[in-house]
């Protein structure tokens, strides 16, 4: 019985996952359904080193090698995170590896607030890695929130830069 509804739990977080994914954030920056478009250069803005400049003034950095990168006040994986985090899925499955996932928040919000949204951000990780078979006994949760900035900076870009999961 506990079987079936560990199944039934994790093909709804699998539901969830994938209907967020197509949806845009109401938060006043656009997610990218497209990372091709984006990465040549969209509409929406242009691409220099992986952080995309849209035309409303804000930025987002796209995820690689080991970081993925979230949108302001989010939690939801966005869709240029998916090759990074199938790369990782694959190398935890065939191998005996652990990883840990440091969840990060810019300094807007309280320390509390961020170091939750730090640890949403880190879960969110781990959850879409067991839905693709990474055993939950390899990944490990830990929040910073803001306390380990990327980029010390106060602006849009350095923001942009640590709202992020980092995956050892």
């Amino acid at each position: 019985m506990r079987a079936i509804t560990l199944k039934l739990a994790l093909a709804i977080v699998a539901l969830v996952f994938v209907a967020g994914c197509s949806s845009t954030s109401t938060k006043g920056t656009n997610t990218t359904t497209d990372s091709s478009a984006t990465a040549h250069g969209a509409d929406d803005g242009t691409v220099n080193g992986g952080i995309v400049a849209k035309a409303d003034g804000s930025v987002q950095v796209l995820s690689a090698g080991n970081i993925v990168y979230f949108d302001f006040d989010q939690d939801t994986i966005r869709p240029d995170a998916r090759e990074v985090l199938m790369t990782h899925a694959a190398r935890l499955t065939k191998s005996g590896d652990k990883a840990v996932l440091e969840g990060h928040a810019d300094e807007r919000g309280t320390r509390e607030y961020n170091m939750a949204l730090g640890e949403r951000r880190a879960k969110a990780v781990r959850d879409f890695l067991i839905i693709q078979g990474v055993d939950k006994a390899k990944l490990e949760v830990v929040s910073y929130g803001e306390e380990r900035p990327a980029d010390p900076a106060s602006n849009e870009t350095a923001w942009a830069k640590n709202r992020r999961v980092i995956i050892k």
